[in-house]
């Protein structure tokens, strides 16, 4: 009896944690810009603290998205699309980015994600940009004006 009772509880608890949907590519729509979501090296979704999920299509998007809802704090999940890892969404604040213009995006920043630095730097020591990590994305967003107004 014991046992049933911690496996309730288990999934009672879990059912009710905010997790991260599957994105349908060349289905979804982004939350954002409205366009179908079909790349699957740039794709992002925010999770809210109560379990809703917003997709995009770009990673600016998801940076806009946030912005306009007044920030992190609300959201129990950021996640990015890795670029090496097409599909495979990871913690945007643990992430790697590079701005370059060598490689395309699809609202056109040239923003891409990376697992770790080191294949962030590789990636810029081929293509060329700027790397960085997910605060100073959000502060040269701001500047640059990579986050709409």
């Amino acid at each position: 009896m014991k046992y049933l009772i911690a496996i309730a509880s288990f999934f009672a608890l879990s059912a009710c944690s905010p997790q991260p949907q599957d994105i349908h590519y060349g289905e979804d729509m982004c939350s954002y810009c409205k366009m179908t979501i079909v790349d699957r090296q740039h794709a992002a979704q925010a999770v809210t603290n109560k379990g809703r999920a917003y997709k995009f299509d770009a990673i600016e998007c998801l940076l806009n998205y946030v912005e306009d809802e007044g920030g992190e704090a609300q959201f129990a999940h950021l996640l990015v699309n890795d670029y090496q890892q097409p599909g495979v969404l990871m913690p945007a604040q643990e992430s790697h980015y590079l701005i370059s213009k060598a490689v395309p995006s699809p609202m056109g920043a040239y923003l891409s994600a990376f697992e770790s630095a080191e294949a962030a730097d590789q990636m810029q020591a081929e293509k060329g940009g700027h790397v960085y990590h997910w605060k100073a994305l959000q502060h040269h967003a701001e500047l640059s004006g990579l986050i709409a107004d």
